[in-house]
């Protein structure tokens, strides 16, 4: 009874959404949907050939979550889908070693060459020329924490884990009310060594706020927008959107890897953009008022799916994680 009270407000947001533009592709069935795979699916886990765990934060909070959630089960022929479970400093002759094990050892792996099995990897893994880790690369659905280096990000396969934010985001907190006025354009949490040319192109700006060790909220809520180096430190993204703060990312090429892309418009949540401070400051004010306001309306709502819990909460990063998953078994239903 708890759960379904817990669910009112979000399934009341998308409820609402269904009715105009929302954040999400799938307004109308995602309450359905998740209704469903909160009371059908199943997961297998096979045994791993020792106890690990994983440094990453992200990595380590959707693992254990799912080592304690209704969602296993011991039974593997009423699994949806297998976990493949392996230290994160598994060698490839190592990963090849496992696969091989599964498939003289267990019939499911021969009958989908993987496709319906996953595994867990921070930072994903490469391509191999044997034969077990090609498959488990090729089949298998990898789970990684966003951004996953180039190459080992599989779109419409693969899976990203939403970054832990550095400081703790209350699941409901809204921006403050009537805060239209910002006393910058722009804010980037600097890492100190990523991209440092253009990062000293926006130091010089007025419009632009640069910090390296500072974790103010406040810096955040008073920036109309927040930016975010693809390959530096991106833990903040959550905060931001929680905070009102519309993110940009700035890459180098076109990705496709941010979290939760099989259910979040992120084209209407944020921006990505490539190119020089010049061209970045251009596309930031010629946005439009109204096109502004929807898309911060939109990633505040869009941020309750991205946080991570230590009990999960309904609808969170872990539970909307695993609703991709369970979008994932139709492949090979």
């Amino acid at each position: 009874m708890a759960a379904t009270i817990a669910l009112l407000p979000l399934f009341l947001l998308l409820s609402a959404a269904a009715a105009g533009s929302s954040p999400y592709f799938s307004p109308i069935i995602l309450p359905q949907n998740y209704q469903n795979m909160l009371t059908t699916f199943k997961i297998f886990i096979y045994t791993p050939s020792k106890p690990f765990n994983f440094s990453d934060a992200p990595a380590s909070l959707f693992y254990n979550s799912l080592l304690r959630s209704p969602f296993l089960t011991q039974n593997a022929d009423k699994a949806h889908l297998f976990l493949v479970p392996f230290s994160p400093d598994t060698s490839t002759r190592s990963l090849a070693r496992i696969v091989r094990e599964l498939r003289n050892s267990y019939p499911y792996w021969n009958r989908t060459l993987g496709a319906d099995h996953f595994f867990v990897s921070p930072n994903g893994i490469d391509f191999s020329s044997d034969r077990n880790t090609l498959e488990l690369k090729k089949n298998s659905v990898q789970i990684s924490v966003f951004p996953v280096i180039s190459g080992y990000f599989i779109p419409h396969k693969d899976i990203t884990l939403p970054p832990l934010s550095t400081s703790p985001i209350p699941l409901l907190l809204a921006p403050e009310e009537n805060s239209t006025t910002f006393s910058f354009l722009g804010h980037l949490k600097w890492d100190g060594k990523t991209e440092p040319n253009l990062v000293n192109e926006l130091k010089l700006d007025a419009h632009f706020l640069v910090e390296e060790k500072s974790n103010s909220r406040r810096s955040v809520r008073e920036s109309k927008f927040c930016l975010f180096l693809y390959h530096g430190d991106v833990a903040g993204i959550v905060e931001a959107m929680t905070s009102g703060c519309v993110p940009v990312v700035i890459v180098d090429r076109p990705i496709q890897d941010l979290p939760l892309m099989d259910i979040l418009r992120w084209s209407d949540i944020g921006l990505l953009v490539r190119g020089g401070a010049g061209r970045l400051k251009q596309l930031l004010l010629e946005m439009s008022e109204e096109k502004y306001a929807e898309m911060r309306e939109f990633g505040v709502a869009a941020s309750k799916h991205l946080v991570w819990n230590e009990e999960p909460q309904p609808m969170d990063a872990f539970h909307m994680v695993m609703y991709q998953l369970w979008l994932r078994r139709h492949a090979v239903s």
